[in-house]
């Protein structure tokens, strides 16, 4: 089990990747696009969105740190752009996590399965600490 940091950006979130990959010297990183996401054919995704990171991460001094953009027009504040991600392969233990963090807070993404974990939520407690929980899938 791992706590880790999600950094989340407005846009540039490629540019912050790579730069953050030259300053830390990490392995060249990984990035998902939401156009690289399956696309649901009920919904056509905004063109803006497509070039969009939805996910990135890298192995700093041994610690995962993981990047994404905002959805456009979702609102984006700096220094509440960074997230905990409660990420492990207990689902118990994570389904508990968020049933306790969601009382007295807000749902964000309900605990679901996704294409790429077969449990993936968002909440943000009570406090107004926002937390993405992850079932690992040992890939």
């Amino acid at each position: 089990m791992a706590v880790e940091v999600y950094l989340v950006f407005n846009g540039n979130c490629r540019e912050a990747v790579e730069f953050y990959s030259k300053v830390f010297k990490t392995e060249a990183p990984n990035i998902m696009t939401f156009g690289d996401s399956p696309q649901d054919p009920s919904y056509t995704m905004p063109e803006e969105a497509k070039n969009l990171v939805m996910h990135a991460n890298l192995n700093i001094a041994g610690s995962r740190v993981m990047f994404s953009d905002t959805w456009p027009g979702s609102p984006y504040v700096v220094g509440n752009n960074v997230t905990v991600a409660l990420v492990s392969e207990d689902e118990a233990l994570l389904r508990s996590a968020f049933e306790g963090l969601k009382e007295g807070g807000t749902v964000k993404m309900e605990l679901q399965e996704t294409f790429w974990s077969k449990a993936f939520g968002m909440v943000k407690d009570k406090f107004g600490v926002e937390w993405q929980i992850s079932l690992e899938s040992g890939e």
